[in-house]
């Protein structure tokens, strides 16, 4: 069987091509698909900051397989899209379905325009993966909350305006039913951010406090204590992993080309077509992911699989780049570092990838349970 995109999605791809090689700065590139405002301006100046969302809502109302083609150009050139990626995949449909009229307009347009960011405030010391053991507090007082707690992991808070907060409103319900979201202003007296550096020496990281912070109740998302069940249905908007994949295609594509140009490519080419064989694999789950919710259909076990593979192929190929270029591929900076110390910095980075989003082991959980219809253990 041969899998093929629509003339009509093959020319969108050519145009994104175009726009990425008169758009994207080497200075943006080197951002590594992080934080660039200027960047989302330029993509909003096209109205591409939110492709599949309502046209009425500021999108363009474009098909989630054209979503998926826009971002596996983005992640393979290395576009920074970080500053309003979670605005667009999270925040957004969390509040197309479950937002006020006032949360609409006050924050919809706004991330189309690429000047209203947020961050994801979920995971905590003693809640990562289950986030329904969350228990920063959201305490009713009158017409606002009273939000005390902390938060960990939090990617960005340090240069967001908002951030999306899961918080418990009912300590005495069954762990999942007794959560809410908000939106919180990062700015707003008594949060506190204080930075997290990662193993490759990078600040993307936070943990996140909560001093009795007052927020109104025109800032909670729905109805209260249904929070678990919001964030559920949202999580699973995105999880195609495409980026994932294009990026680490990308990394191999670098590796090749560097071990061509040093005439070694030779001695490691069952690894590269290994790595390249499974990244095949993996695009190709992306984008049936990508079908099943044109078909209106919500993928769950398939992108488990979809984030389980993409998070381990991260490591594998820092793992191969590392055992190609060996103590020279270790160097992180200075003029010995290879491709600006990029190898390393992978091979550091992608120990996150198994933890981040979700881990490896709650994925292998959701893919027996709700893929294969094995019992709970």
């Amino acid at each position: 069987m041969r899998f093929r995109f629509t003339e009509a999605q093959e020319k969108f791809r050519s145009e994104i091509r175009g726009f990425l090689r008169e758009n994207l700065t080497e200075e943006m590139q080197e951002l590594d698909g992080a934080w660039s405002p200027e960047f989302s301006r330029r993509l909003a100046e096209r109205n591409w900051v939110a492709l599949p969302w309502p046209i009425d809502y500021g999108g363009l109302g474009l098909s989630h397989v054209d979503q998926v083609i826009f971002n596996e150009e983005m992640a393979y050139n290395r576009a920074p899209v970080g500053a309003h990626r979670r605005g667009v995949f999270y925040v957004g449909p969390i509040l197309m379905l479950h937002g006020t009229d006032e949360q609409k307009t006050l924050h919809l347009s706004s991330i189309t325009r690429g000047s209203n960011y947020f961050c994801q405030l979920f995971s905590e010391p003693g809640a990562g993966s289950d986030l329904a053991s969350a228990q920063t507090r959201a305490v009713r007082d009158g017409d606002e909350y009273v939000i005390s707690g902390q938060k960990i992991w939090t990617s960005d808070a340090h240069r967001a305006d908002h951030g999306w907060l899961v918080a418990r409103t009912d300590p005495e319900a069954p762990k999942h039913r007794g959560l809410s979201n908000f939106i919180v202003d990062m700015n707003a007296p008594g949060v506190t951010v204080r930075p997290l550096i990662n193993v490759a020496g990078k600040h993307s990281f936070n943990e996140v406090f909560f001093d009795n912070v007052h927020i109104p109740t025109s800032r909670r998302i729905g109805e209260e204590n249904r929070g678990w069940y919001q964030t559920a249905a949202t999580l699973d908007f995105e999880r195609s992993s495409v980026a994932s994949f294009a990026a680490t295609r990308r990394f191999v594509d670098d590796m090749i080309h560097t071990l061509s140009s040093a005439g070694t490519c030779e001695n490691h080419r069952l690894d590269m077509a290994d790595l390249k064989v499974s990244l095949g694999v993996g695009e190709l789950l992306a984008y049936s992911i990508a079908s099943m919710q044109d078909r209106g259909e919500i993928p769950n076990r398939e992108a488990s699989a979809a984030k389980l593979l993409g998070s381990e192929l991260s490591q594998r190929a820092g793992g191969v780049a590392l055992g190609a270029f060996g103590l020279h591929g270790q160097v992180m900076a200075g003029s010995g570092a290879m491709e600006q110390g990029r190898y390393a910095v992978q091979y550091l980075s992608s120990i996150s990838a198994t933890i981040g989003g979700g881990t490896s082991e709650i994925q292998r959980n959701v893919i027996a349970t709700r893929g294969l219809g094995l019992p709970r253990g």
